[in-house]
């Protein structure tokens, strides 16, 4: 490896797509509203390693083993990839992995466990994402419940072993469903891709129609859960403004359904985005308002 190849070009931060992030930080804001006491050092310092660090390093790797020539999230002609953005995403990860030992070793873990389960997600040699069920679960989880698992834990200075009760288990549930859900919308648009590469995705798999069903099931339950986790601690109204928020997302959820069911030229990728900005908008709002409340 020369140096120069550490250097990212253009095209390898475009493929790190640092504002995908943007996707993943309701769940931060969850477990940061969750916290009773937050330190502003640590709470900085994990937003920096998950947000700037480790989310666009798994994406990189994840585009430079892709090689998409077609839209993907955020990049509607993504640039041809080359090997500055492997060296690059795995420089970035080996750093949020040493960072995360200033919070504490169970962090650092953590970190580490996301990266090698991204690299198991793309890479030829185990290619998940090839494998609809195992594909969604590893993102069902990675993304929503260990994610806000770990960074509850490493914000409120817990031990990740010994904090485990209804309430915090429920809350990462919520954050599978809601990040589950938008899953299948996100492949929707790729089909002839996906195909032609030889990945079966859960999109793929499910086809238009059951894509948007399976989304609506798994987005209903985050909304029982919600109401489930507000009810049993007695703070109804945040699941009632929970609803408000979550009210332009299933406007124009049902609406983009009602297109695709007209023409399948519609589940594309502009509506996949705007469906993509809208719920993290709505979602930020809740749980940036949660966070400030808190």
């Amino acid at each position: 490896m020369k140096f120069k190849q550490l250097i990212p070009t253009a095209s390898a931060w475009a493929h790190l797509r640092f504002v995908f992030s943007v996707f993943l930080l309701p769940v931060y804001l969850f477990a940061f509203s969750q916290v009773q006491v937050i330190h502003a050092s640590s709470a900085i310092l994990v937003f920096f390693i998950w947000h700037l660090l480790a989310f666009p390093a798994s994406n990189g790797y994840n585009s430079y083993f892709d090689r998409d020539e077609d839209s993907i999230a955020l990049l509607a002609k993504p640039p041809e990839v080359d090997i500055s953005l492997y060296y690059f995403s795995i420089l970035l990860e080996a750093v949020a992995f040493l960072l995360g030992f200033l919070i504490n070793w169970e962090f650092a873990f953590a970190v580490l466990v996301y990266g090698i389960m991204s690299k198991l997600y793309s890479h030829p040699a185990t290619r998940l994402k090839k494998y609809p069920i195992i594909s969604f679960l590893t993102v069902f989880f990675f993304q929503g419940a260990f994610i806000y698992y770990t960074t509850y834990s490493a914000l409120s200075g817990l031990s990740l072993f010994r904090h485990w009760d209804t309430g915090f288990t429920v809350a990462g549930a919520i954050c599978s469903c809601l990040i589950g859900a938008s899953y299948p919308l996100t492949q929707v648009y790729q089909h002839a891709e996906d195909s032609r590469r030889g990945d079966r995705t859960l999109s793929l798999v499910l086809g238009y129609k059951g894509s948007f069903v399976f989304s609506g099931i798994l987005f209903a339950l985050g909304i029982a859960l919600s109401f489930y986790y507000w009810h049993s601690q007695g703070r109804m109204l945040h699941f009632y403004f929970f609803v408000v928020c979550a009210l332009p997302i299933f406007l124009f959820f049902n609406y983009w359904f009602y297109k695709v069911g007209q023409s399948t030229t519609n589940a594309n990728y502009k509506n996949a985005m705007r469906m993509n900005f809208l719920s993290s908008a709505c979602m930020l709002v809740y749980f940036g308002v949660l966070a400030i409340w808190g």
